[in-house]
């Protein structure tokens, strides 16, 4: 039996449908996205770009199964022949930092019709340090400032820096095995968090990432003469020391690292409002109302920081923005050459 035409949706087929429509509707992209949880992120992101020329469409990136993932995301005919109909959207992840070391670093970094996330993936940008007292607010309804949570992932960027560069030395001189994302994981996560002393917090995290460089350094001496110039370039790359919680592996930085920090925030929060109410409330059906009102209108913190897009200012994001708006150049380009010659067939 032969397959359903949507089955076999390629770039040759989504131009000549555009080529079809009337000059005045809009043409299509279709942008493949890792898993259900990338479609919102970069559904907000390409509203802000589509105009009365062109409109995305974001889905998973087969329609034959179940496949997700970034492979398959990337293993789609991108930007083939008839303009570039078809994108791949992707987090980053160590493909970025890794240049063009592997076949997926090299097609990340190189394919202009590849758009990726800059910081690890999509959970760094929810943790975005600036958001994070929003999320707060919207999860307890109570704007007190306990932490300063900027000043915190800022300082706390700073300590775990150095070892973020060895992570990636590891991974481009392919010794990961000996020194694990997971394993990176363990030492930079930050435990519980003594909300009045957040830098006895910060404290455990330096020893025990000096404890990992030390043994890094013996483990592997013949790092010491290229580490540094990683290091600058890791630089030139965009990253900032102050900054590294951005590029370090999103599920570390989000479970590990901000859920610990905001948790115990917000617990706090919420008992402060709650113990303000019992206090001035007239009498107890009031009490009831008022507290059963204010628990009905609380969230749970987790949700708050996956539905957060306060993070549009992050420099990474304003990389991507570039890129699509160079993207858009391309295909527009790609369009007014066809349209002045239909003959012509451009290829990628």
């Amino acid at each position: 039996m032969a397959k359903r035409l949507t089955e076999n949706l390629t770039s040759h087929y989504i131009g000549a449908a555009n080529r079809m429509k009337p000059k005045v509707a809009r043409h299509r992209i279709v942008a493949y996205v890792e898993s259900y949880d990338d479609i919102f992120f970069w559904r907000t992101f390409f509203d802000e770009f589509e105009d009365g020329q062109y409109y995305f469409e974001v889905m998973l990136p087969s329609r034959t199964n179940l496949g997700k993932g970034k492979k398959i995301a990337l293993s789609n005919r991108l930007g083939e022949q008839l303009g570039a109909n078809m994108v791949a959207c992707v987090d980053a992840d160590y493909d970025y930092l890794l240049q063009d070391t592997t076949p997926t670093s090299r097609f990340l970094n190189r394919s202009p019709y590849v758009l990726h996330t800059y910081a690890y993936a999509i959970e760094n940008y929810q943790c975005y340090a600036p958001a994070l007292h929003g999320v707060c607010v919207m999860a307890t309804l109570n704007d007190r400032r306990l932490i300063d949570m900027e000043g915190f992932l800022r300082e706390y960027s700073e300590i775990v820096w150095p070892l973020f560069v060895w992570s990636v030395w590891v991974y481009r001189h392919e010794r990961y095995r000996e020194f694990t994302m997971t394993e990176f994981g363990q030492v930079v996560g930050i435990g519980e968090v003594n909300i009045f002393h957040p830098e006895e917090t910060l404290a455990a995290v330096r020893r025990r990432v000096n404890r990992k460089i030390s043994a890094l350094q013996h483990r592997f001496p013949q790092a010491k003469k290229d580490y540094e110039s990683l290091k600058k370039e890791m630089v030139e790359l965009g990253l900032t020391s102050d900054t590294t919680y951005l590029y370090i592996q999103g599920h570390t930085l989000f479970d590990n690292v901000v859920l610990p920090l905001v948790g115990p925030v917000c617990t706090f929060l919420r008992k402060e409002r709650e113990k303000e109410i019992r206090r001035l409330a007239g009498h107890e059906m009031q009490r009831q109302n008022e507290l059963a009102g204010y628990q009905h209108s609380q969230n749970p913190v987790d949700c708050m920081l996956r539905k957060n897009t306060n993070f549009k200012s992050a420099p990474p994001y304003q990389r991507m923005r570039t890129d699509i708006r160079k993207l858009l150049a391309r295909i527009r380009e790609k369009a007014a050459s066809q349209a002045a010659d239909p003959k012509e067939e451009s290829v990628s």
